[in-house]
């Protein structure tokens, strides 16, 4: 399945590697071929070094205090999650040759071009990007179609990302609702902001999920989503700065088939009875002869009622009748109908 922006009626689902690869290029193959056979449409990994997102430095301002990262330094622990450049394009031959979507999320303009000399072909901007302006105009001023988390922002930050993209001539693209905490929790995502933004910016919209399980995924999708996000590991027993909040295949298996099933509940626009419905139609009420009645005799509420099958005269048609005389004689157990009155 090839990304297409235009086209997303059906969800589209990433699996995001991100760190899970746990430094082995050949886990990192092995985590594209499960994506692919747990349902993905897509493997996304993220394009830095740890000199392109921060620098090595270790006073208080590049030390993590809290959360599943605690006590981590920045430098370090981007140096323990990143994936080397050197595999990636590799990594896109091996996703495209099982039928993969390749993605990647570049951090500055050098992993822009690299990923850029090696054909991607669509963009993630990650929530923490979401205020570095000049990254986001970079990345739209290749044309190609936008896939942007929303995590922390705010309403005007979001519509300051959205505008600097359109400011380069790109309309290509895709906000994801996103909580970003690690791991999520269900009372963060407040999915109702991800409705609200489908209809404040006018484009398609769609949940980067850092929750346990699928709940979350699989309500966004019930609730309009077009794209899904959830990171994906091989088990989360092979340590990683993100395998403590990843999928296991199965798990995303799961996932992708309730999601499967919620689009199928949800279905098309359509009124009047569906090809299995069309059966009870004859168990519908109608209006029936309910005591023998002569010619000429008038229909009251004693010789006609609306009952159940169907077969008789539509209800809304009983105020009408009622006083209206019997052209012939009907017997009980007769449908109404329009020639047996005067």
């Amino acid at each position: 399945m090839r990304f297409d922006i235009n086209d997303l009626n059906k969800t589209y689902i990433i699996a995001e590697m991100s760190a899970n690869h746990a430094g082995s290029k050949e886990r990192a193959k092995e985590i594209i071929h499960a994506a692919k056979e747990s349902g993905a449409d897509c493997i996304k990994i993220q394009t830095y070094t740890p000199d392109t997102i921060t620098i090595d430095c270790d006073n208080e301002y590049f030390r993590i205090n809290k959360g599943l990262w605690d006590g981590e330094n920045l430098y370090k622990l981007y140096g323990k999650a990143y994936t080397p450049w050197e595999w990636q394009a590799e990594l896109k031959e091996e996703a495209e040759k099982v039928g993969l979507d390749f993605l990647s999320t570049p951090f500055d303009n050098t992993a822009v071009d690299f990923l850029e000399s090696i054909g991607l072909e669509f963009y993630k901007i990650a929530s923490f990007e979401l205020v570095h302006i000049p990254l986001i105009k970079y990345i739209a001023s290749k044309g190609k179609p936008i896939i942007m988390s929303t995590g922390m922002g705010s309403f005007q930050e979001i519509s300051d990302a959205v505008n600097a993209i359109k400011s380069c001539g790109n309309n290509k693209i895709c906000l994801l609702r996103c909580a970003s905490a690690y791991p999520a929790i269900s009372d963060s995502m407040n999915l109702n902001t991800m409705v609200d933004m489908k209809e404040k910016f006018g484009v398609p919209v769609g949940l980067s999920d850092h929750s346990m399980g699928y709940i979350g995924a699989v309500s966004a999708v019930a609730m309009g989503a077009s794209v899904i996000e959830k990171h994906f590991c091989i088990s989360r027993e092979i340590e990683n700065p993100d395998s403590a909040f990843s999928m296991e295949p199965s798990e995303f298996k799961e996932m992708v088939q309730n999601i499967r099933i919620v689009e199928k509940a949800k279905g098309t626009i359509n009124y009047g009875p569906t090809k299995e419905e069309e059966g009870n139609l004859a168990f519908r009420r109608s209006i029936f002869v309910v005591k023998d009645i002569k010619e000429g005799e008038i229909l009251n509420e004693e010789n006609i009622r609306v009952i159940r099958p169907s077969a008789g005269m539509e209800p809304k048609f009983y105020e009408e009748v009622l006083g209206k005389k019997a052209s012939f004689d009907m017997v009980k157990g007769t449908p109404l109908s329009w020639d047996a009155l005067m």
